[in-house]
């Protein structure tokens, strides 16, 4: 199987730069996966398409305002950084820009000098390891001199932070936002439990995974950055008993999706538990928790075009896609929705 197998060209002004002012209000791409058929909605129509009984299954991750700026201390230059996973304590892995020059022992300052790090290693697929130091409470001073990360392919500036957290969001700890949850609102999920549909929550820390192209043509030679993710047992006993009572379980987003088929049997129970996950679904993985996804439109040559042609049909994802390209659909994370179902 190779990467170039899940290209598609994209028109650059279908890139969604923008959220819209109602997250509910975005287009919603139907796939059935009885007979392929596609239908085309909005959001908020997604209460037709679910059942008493059924269970959606969300990622509560939190993004942090991961994106640094600073100086290197000795020479004054320029340098941003990305966390994008704390180890231990004040260490975190980091990507850093320029690399060249980012070598182990150098100091690197930000803001008013209230927040500085050093480099302790640099590691084998090129990220540094940063303790950092600082007066205060870290995620304060990050919440003031950070930036939210968002995707290289979005270049107009966020102005409200909180338009890249779900509405949901609890649990600190991504360098990206589950991007299919943010067309919830809470009056619709609201809604969605009013009308007997479980709402339940896992946590999966969005991390490099998500930044990391695949450079590889075969797929199967790709490997996946791992990620961290909690799984409660109240909200396994959840999902569990959505199966056992014979309702749906409809993840929404990749993410929890990832978090679902890494924490489950092979026999489709899920276990509570945290830890980390590499998993990487492609065509010809076979889903043991999952019926239904919710989804946004996806780069191409990505793991999650992958990931969505495993669960749908490669066939009927490109034909969806085909479609949605030439009804001018909006793509990527602030773009519009799919629902595979």
């Amino acid at each position: 199987m190779k990467t170039s197998d899940f290209y598609y060209d994209l028109p650059k002004e279908l890139i969604a730069q923008d959220p819209l002012e109602d997250r509910s209000s975005s287009r919603m791409l139907h796939l059935s996966l009885k007979d392929g058929s596609i239908e085309h909605r909005h959001f908020r129509d997604i209460l037709e398409y679910l059942h008493p009984g059924d269970c959606l299954v969300v990622n509560d991750t939190k993004v942090i305002p991961a994106r640094l700026y600073g100086h290197r201390q000795e020479t004054g230059g320029a340098v941003e950084i990305l966390l994008l996973k704390r180890e231990a304590g004040d260490v975190w892995e980091c990507l850093v820009k320029p690399g060249k020059k980012a070598r182990t022992g150098a100091r690197i300052v930000f803001g008013d000098g209230s927040l500085a790090g050093e480099i302790t290693e640099v590691l084998e697929d090129g990220n540094r390891r940063i303790r950092f130091e600082y007066d205060g409470i870290f995620e304060e001073i990050l919440d003031r001199l950070g930036e939210m990360p968002l995707p290289p392919y979005i270049t107009h500036k966020l102005q409200d932070k909180n338009r890249y957290q779900t509405v949901y969001a609890r649990e600190e700890g991504s360098a990206a936002a589950p991007t299919a949850g943010l067309h919830f609102t809470r009056e619709l999920l609201e809604q969605v439990e009013a009308m007997g549909v479980r709402i339940a929550h896992v946590t999966l820390h969005v991390g490099l995974g998500t930044f990391r192209p695949v450079k590889v043509e075969d797929v199967e030679t790709h490997q996946m950055h791992s990620e961290y993710y909690i799984v409660e047992q109240e909200q396994a006993d959840r999902i569990n008993r959505t199966r056992e009572d014979g309702g749906r379980i409809i993840a929404v987003g990749t993410t929890s999706c990832r978090t679902l088929e890494s924490a489950s049997t092979e026999d489709g129970v899920l276990h509570a538990g945290s830890g980390w996950t590499d998993i990487f679904i492609y065509p010809g993985y076979r889903f043991k928790m999952i019926d239904g996804l919710i989804t946004n439109f996806h780069l191409p040559e990505s793991t999650l075009m992958m990931l969505v042609s495993a669960f749908a049909g490669k066939e009927n994802i490109f034909r969806a896609y085909e479609e949605a390209i030439r009804l001018k659909y909006r793509f990527f994370s602030f773009g519009d929705a799919c629902l595979l179902l």
